[in-house]
């Protein structure tokens, strides 16, 4: 049985709107973060920083985005930046966007190099697959 530990950290924008961002840790090493809200310029990087934030012991993130109500360019530009630091350390990720989101994604990265799936369970799913072909790379000694 496994049990999921829950952070929580709103941030406050001027306007009285909020982003509010949550993590779940579904293994030790298995994030799930939730975004709710707006995303923009005053806040994407808010986003990116919270994400990042323990990745020293993060190997695999789910970002969930479907409780994205508005996303702007700015938030894209905080995928990107995600994309890359994760890579830089080593964390596989996934995103699962809002409608909001995936508007933005078709305009912004039509290639789809960001990495996504359509639900929570694939997204997880995804991971997992991952997992399992890096552990494949390794070869066994004889």
């Amino acid at each position: 049985m496994s049990t999921a530990i829950t952070t929580n950290r709103s941030v406050d924008r001027r306007d009285s709107s909020t982003a509010s961002f949550t993590t779940r840790w579904l293994q030790p090493s298995v994030a799930v973060i939730t975004a709710i809200g707006e995303l923009d310029a005053s806040n994407a990087q808010e986003l990116v920083d919270y994400a990042l934030r323990d990745a020293d012991r993060t190997r695999r993130l789910a970002l969930d985005l479907t409780g994205v109500d508005f996303f702007g360019t700015a938030g894209f530009s905080a995928l990107h930046t995600l994309n890359v630091r994760c890579a830089g350390a080593g964390v596989e990720w996934v995103l699962v966007p809002s409608t909001a989101v995936s508007r933005l994604l078709r305009i912004c990265d039509p290639d789809s190099t960001l990495p996504f799936a359509a639900t929570m369970s694939a997204a997880l799913s995804q991971l997992q697959a991952d997992q399992r072909r890096l552990l494949q790379l390794v070869t066994e000694p004889r």
